[in-house]
């Protein structure tokens, strides 16, 4: 799992069990992780680093003075005469036919230097958090429901608060300018919480 599903879910951990099941065993066995994660979403908003064990590289060693000397001359070296992960291990292939590198460890050796140069900034994904009434955001999405014996395809509005988690669904057959105007009246009523201050939804939406 990536760093910014991990922040996601740990935010769906921490609404679960402030505003839904409301005990460890019961989010974890909802969500179906352990009640380890749990606790270090309700700890901290941000998943721990994880700890990679360092292992014996003896391929790499052999030639990672030469990757490095590469990438500090290019530091001198025009932009577009600089070498990418895939042509050092070209050159690598070529100079030193008995040492068998896969693309990938080049590539993160030289990720890993580049970042050490100052040359690759590492990402960082921050939760958001909005205040009680501020924003919420609606959306449309198809559904298959069994009316009157027969299975039929729906629209189905969705509204939901960005502070509480609280959500809102109603489903039309088409999805109208009028059912999208009446399902942010049942919406808002639902949310007893007033008009947020912004409302948003996706573009080029059908009924906006």
């Amino acid at each position: 799992m990536d760093w910014k599903a991990k922040v996601d879910l740990f935010e769906q951990l921490r609404r679960e069990h402030e505003f839904g099941i409301g005990t460890v065993a019961g989010v974890a066995a909802k969500f179906g992780v352990h009640r380890r994660m749990v606790r270090q979403a309700l700890a901290s908003a941000l998943p721990p680093a994880r700890y990679y064990p360092q292992r014996a590289k003896p391929k790499l060693d052999a030639v990672a003075s030469f990757i490095d000397r590469v990438l500090e001359e290019d530091l001198r070296a025009p932009r577009k005469q600089r070498h990418t992960a895939r042509r050092l291990h070209r050159r690598l292939l070529k100079e030193f036919p008995g040492t068998a590198l896969a693309e990938s460890t080049v590539r993160n050796h030289v990720r890993e230097r580049k970042r050490a140069m100052g040359l690759v900034r590492r990402e960082t994904f921050v939760p958001q958090s909005y205040g009680p009434g501020q924003e919420a955001q609606v959306d449309w999405y198809e559904a298959w429901a069994d009316l009157g014996g027969e299975r039929t395809r729906v629209q189905v509005f969705a509204m939901r608060s960005m502070a509480s988690g609280a959500a809102f669904h109603r489903a039309y057959l088409h999805a109208t300018q009028q059912a999208f105007l009446e399902a942010h009246e049942g919406g808002l009523r639902l949310l007893r919480r007033g008009v947020p201050a912004a409302a948003l939804r996706q573009p080029g939406k059908r009924g906006a």
